[in-house]
C-alpha cells in the first residue's frame, strides 16, 4: 500500500521557520532554558574572540606581505612576532569554541530525544502510530532525525551570528580599502542567495525528503529480513524477500540519481560562484597598487576580507545542499511530533469505544469495527466477566477473536459501548511472547522487572511450566541473553506464562498464548493457571481447554455472536488449528473429544 503523506514544505517559506521553532521552543525556553542559554552566551563570547582573531590574522599577513615586498626585515619580525602570539591564544580558543557547541547540541539532542520518547510512549502512542499510514518510520525519526535537526541546528544558528560579527568586523577594513568593492560585494552575494535559492532550492528540498523516507524504508525491509529469518527460511522465500529488498533499493538509488542530477547543475553554478572572487577584488584595486597607491599587503587584506564578508552574506548559499536535507528533517519531525500531540482523535462521524476503571471485567453493548477499514467485527456484544468465571472466545480465523482482546486492553478503540475492566491488574498474553533484550530474572518479571523476588521462588516457578532446566543453559538467573533467538516459540510460551504464575493479577488474557506446545504441556499450563485464582479469558481452537473455563463466547461472523456455558459445549473440528512450529503455517486437525452444543444455553444477541 502506498503511503498518503501530508503536503510538505517544498521551499524555504514561512511555514518551514514555524516548524523548525515550534520543534525548537520547548527545549530554549523550557526547563533547561537557564542553562542552555549559559552555553549559547558563552558561545557568543567566544565567537567574538574568534571573529578578532580573524580580523588580527587578516591584518598581519597584510603586514608581512607588505614587509616582504618592502624588503624590511624588521617590519616581518614584528609581524611575525605577533602573528605568532595571537596564534598561541587562538588554537585553545578555537577548541574550547567547538567544545561548547557540541557540548550544547548533545544536550539540545538529549532533551528533544526524551520528549519525543515520552510522548511516544505515553498512552501507547507506539502502538497507534504502528498503523498510522501517513507516517513512516518513527522510529528513524526518533533516533536519526532528531540527531540531524540538533547538531544542522546548532550549526546554521552559530554560522549566522558568526555571520553577523564577520560583517561587522570586516566592513570597515574593506570600508577602508576600497568602497567599489563594498558594493560589489552587495550585488555579488544577492545574486548568489537569489540563484540558488530560486533556482536550485525547491526541487532539491522534495528530493531529500524522499531520500530521507527511501533510506529508512530500505533499512526496515533489511531489519524485517533479520527478525523473520527461520520462517524466511522455512518458507524458501529469499527470492522473493531478495526481490523485495533489491526493490526498495531501487528506490533509494533511482531517487538519489535525480538528486545527484540537481545537485550537478547546483554544483556548476556554486564553484564558478566561490572561485571568481579569488581574483576579483585585485582586478577592482589592482591600478592602485601597481599606481603605489595602495601596498601589495593591503591587495592581500582586501582579498581576505571580500572572501570573509562574501562568505558571511552567502553562508546558505554555500551550505545550501545541507540546508535542503535539514529542511526535509524538519519536516519529517514536524509531522511526528504533530501526530504524537494529536494522538488519534475520532473523525466527526466516528465514535470511540469507552474504556473506564471497573472492578471487574464488564463489555456493555461493545461493536468493534477494524481501525483502518471500519469493517464491522461485532456488534452489541455485552456480557460480565465475574471472579472464576472463566471465558473462553472462539470463532473462525479473522472473525474477531483477537481484536476483542485488543478492544479490552484499549488497544483498539474504534466502534461504540463500555468495557469496564481493573487495567492495572491483567495480563495480557499473545500468541508470540514478547521476549526483552535482558536477564532471565528480568524475562521472568516483565513489565515489572524491579520487584524483589527470591531466586528460589523464581526457579520454582520455572519448575511448575516445565523449564526447569533453564537457569543452567542461560548460565544464571542474570545472565543476559538474546531469549527469542535461544529458545523455541513453545519455551517463550511456558516462560509467558510463568510471568503470570508470578504476577498473580486478577485477569489472565491468553490469545492463543499455548498455540506452540502439545496438549499435555497445555493442559499442564492451564492447571497451574487454574491455580493461581486468576479468571481466565482465552481465545482458543483446541476443546480441549473448554473444561478450564465456564462460559463461551462464539463470534458467528458478520458482527454476530453468542454466550454459552461451557459445559456441553464443543467446537467444530474446523475450528481447530494446530501450529507446529510457531512459523505461522497452521493445518486443520479434527478433534476427537467434539461434544454436541447445547442448544439451551444459546443467548444469541
Amino acid at each position: 500500500m502506498r503511503r498518503k503523506h501530508p503536503k510538505r514544505v517544498r521551499s524555504f517559506d514561512r511555514r518551514l521557520w514555524h516548524r523548525f521553532w515550534r520543534i525548537a521552543r520547548p527545549f530554549w525556553f523550557g526547563e533547561q532554558r537557564w542553562a542552555a542559554a549559559g552555553l549559547l552566551a558563552l558561545l557568543v563570547l567566544l565567537l567574538l574572540g574568534r571573529t578578532e582573531f580573524n580580523v588580527l590574522f587578516n591584518q598581519q599577513t597584510g603586514e608581512f606581505t607588505s614587509a616582504l615586498a618592502a624588503k624590511d626585515s624588521g617590519r616581518f619580525w614584528r609581524a611575525m612576532q605577533v602573528f605568532g602570539l595571537a596564534l598561541l591564544a587562538a588554537v585553545p580558543l578555537y577548541a574550547v569554541y567547538f567544545f561548547v557547541r557540541d557540548r550544547l547540541g548533545l544536550s539540545w539532542r538529549r532533551w528533544l530525544t526524551q520528549d519525543f520518547l515520552r510522548r511516544y510512549f505515553s498512552q501507547r502512542q507506539f502502538y497507534e502510530l504502528a498503523g498510522e499510514e501517513a507516517l513512516d518510520n518513527p522510529d528513524q525519526r526518533i533516533a536519526d532525525d532528531i540527531q540531524a535537526f540538533t547538531q544542522k541546528s546548532m550549526l546554521f544558528l552559530l554560522e549566522m551570528l558568526s555571520a553577523v560579527l564577520t560583517l561587522i568586523a570586516f566592513s570597515s577594513v574593506l570600508w577602508s580599502i576600497s568602497k567599489v568593492l563594498v558594493g560589489i560585494l552587495v550585488v555579488y552575494a544577492a545574486f548568489g542567495t537569489v540563484m540558488t535559492f530560486g533556482v536550485f532550492g525547491k526541487p532539491m528540498i522534495g528530493l531529500n525528503f524522499q531520500q530521507l523516507r527511501r533510506e529508512a524504508d530500505f533499512r526496515f525491509g533489511l531489519i524485517r529480513v533479520r527478525e523473520n529469518a527461520e520462517a524466511i527460511a522455512f518458507y524458501r522465500g529469499e527470492a522473493r524477500e531478495s526481490a523485495h529488498v533489491a526493490e526498495r533499493f531501487g528506490a533509494v538509488y533511482e531517487n538519489y540519481k535525480r538528486l545527484l542530477r540537481r545537485t550537478l547543475g547546483l554544483d556548476l553554478f556554486r564553484y564558478a560562484y566561490t572561485f571568481i572572487p579569488y581574483a576579483l577584488p585585485s582586478v577592482v584595486i589592482a591600478s592602485r597598487i601597481i599606481s603605489g597607491e595602495l601596498e601589495v599587503g593591503r591587495a592581500i587584506q582586501a582579498g581576505g576580507a571580500f572572501a570573509a564578508m562574501l562568505s558571511a552574506l552567502t553562508v546558505f548559499v554555500d551550505r545550501f545542499e545541507t540546508l535542503s536535507a535539514f529542511a526535509a528533517g524538519i519536516e519529517r519531525l514536524h509531522q511526528l511530533d504533530r501526530l504524537l500531540d494529536k494522538g488519534s482523535p475520532a473523525a466527526p462521524d466516528q465514535s470511540w469505544i469507552e474504556s473506564v476503571e471497573g472492578a471487574d471485567l464488564d463489555l456493555e453493548n461493545v461493536t468493534l469495527e477494524t481501525p483502518g477499514t471500519g469493517r464491522r467485527l461485532v456488534e452489541g456484544v455485552t456480557l460480565g466477566v465475574a471472579p472464576q468465571r472463566d471465558l473462553v472466545i472462539v470463532g473462525q480465523s479473522g472473525g474477531g477473536k483477537s481484536s476483542l482482546l485488543r478492544a479490552i486492553a484499549g488497544l483498539w478503540r474504534r466502534g461504540s459501548g463500555t468495557i469496564r475492566r481493573p487495567i492495572s491488574d491483567m495480563l495480557f498474553l499473545p500468541q508470540r511472547p514478547y521476549m526483552i533484550w535482558g536477564s532471565l530474572r528480568e524475562q521472568l518479571l516483565y513489565p515489572s522487572v524491579d520487584r524483589e523476588v527470591d531466586e528460589a521462588e523464581l526457579q520454582a516457578v520455572l519448575a511448575r511450566v516445565n523449564l526447569g532446566t533453564l537457569v543452567q543453559r542461560c548460565g544464571g538467573l542474570d545472565s543476559v541473553q538474546d531469549f527469542a533467538k535461544m529458545l523455541s516459540i513453545g519455551e517463550q510460551q511456558r516462560l509467558a506464562v510463568a510471568r503470570v504464575l508470578l504476577s498473580s493479577p486478577r485477569y489472565a488474557i491468553l490469545d492463543e498464548a499455548t498455540s506452540a506446545l502439545d496438549a499435555e504441556n497445555e493442559a499442564m499450563l492451564y492447571a497451574e493457571l487454574k491455580r493461581t485464582k486468576a479468571t481466565l479469558i482465552s481465545v482458543t481452537h483446541h476443546p480441549g481447554l473448554l473444561e478450564y473455563h465456564a462460559q463461551v463466547l462464539e463470534l458467528l461472523g458478520d458482527g454476530r455472536w453468542a454466550l454459552h456455558e461451557a459445559a456441553g459445549y464443543g467446537l467444530a473440528p474446523e475450528l481447530e488449528e494446530v501450529d507446529d512450529l510457531g512459523s505461522g503455517v497452521v493445518r486443520a486437525k479434527p478433534s476427537k473429544t467434539l461434544k454436541p452444543p447445547r442448544v439451551g444455553a444459546r443467548k444469541t444477541r
